[in-house]
């Protein structure tokens, strides 16, 4: 076992905790095996978390955080023309999804598992998808105000259920399945709500018979 400060430690295992509980599953993974792959007594866990469902909390605390500032930094402010930074946010979240480093949405794993309303990893992952909407809303705000948005509300909740599609459908067919059209998806809702899509081609009259 190494030793480390008591800061370190908990950081440790929770960061032990963090890739079996995604990988593994919540409650199929003991505190036991997470002590025993973090190189820790168990009794050293239970000191800095207390229970399995304060390492829980834990774990779905650190996987908010990391997820709120990768969204933030996706979408901050002025990096690009509001239309474009919400259709590059689809480009961003199907990288994000390659198998390799995802296993699905940590958030909605964790309330398949945890369903009782009254746990903190549920309240804190029903937190987690409020905010990501709430930001919706705010990248939808900012286009208000360059574009005519007809229903901001609809267009940011209509968005927020395409990438929710996005990480349900990806865990069980792939980025390479319903995933993949997300973006244009999201574009053509960008057209229809907004006064900014393409232009329409203008209708021709047809060409007249006199001679």
């Amino acid at each position: 076992m190494t030793r480390r400060p008591g800061s370190a430690t908990r950081e440790h295992v929770l960061q032990v905790a963090h890739d079996l509980f995604y990988w593994r599953g919540i409650r199929a993974t003991g505190v036991d095996s997470v002590a025993a792959e973090a190189g820790v007594a168990p009794t050293t866990l239970y000191r800095l978390f207390g229970s399995k469902d304060g390492l829980v909390d834990a774990y779905v605390d650190h996987v908010e955080q990391g997820y709120r500032k990768w969204f933030t930094g996706a979408t901050e402010p002025g990096a690009l023309p509001p239309r474009q930074q919400i259709l590059d946010l689809f480009d961003r979240i199907l990288a994000s999804l390659q198998p390799e480093t995802c296993r699905g949405c940590a958030f909605l794993m964790t309330l398949g598992e945890f369903p009782d309303k009254e746990l903190p990893a549920h309240r804190r992952a029903v937190a987690a998808k409020a905010w990501s909407r709430e930001r919706l809303r705010g990248l939808v705000r900012h286009l208000a105000e360059v574009e005519t948005v007809e229903d901001p509300d609809a267009l940011a909740d209509q968005l927020t259920l395409i990438i929710e599609g996005m990480n349900a459908s990806a865990q069980a067919l792939g980025v390479d399945g319903p995933a993949r059209r997300a973006r244009a998806m999201a574009e053509v809702l960008l057209d229809a709500a907004t006064a900014g899509g393409p232009a329409r081609r203008p209708v021709q009259a047809a060409p007249s018979d006199a001679r």
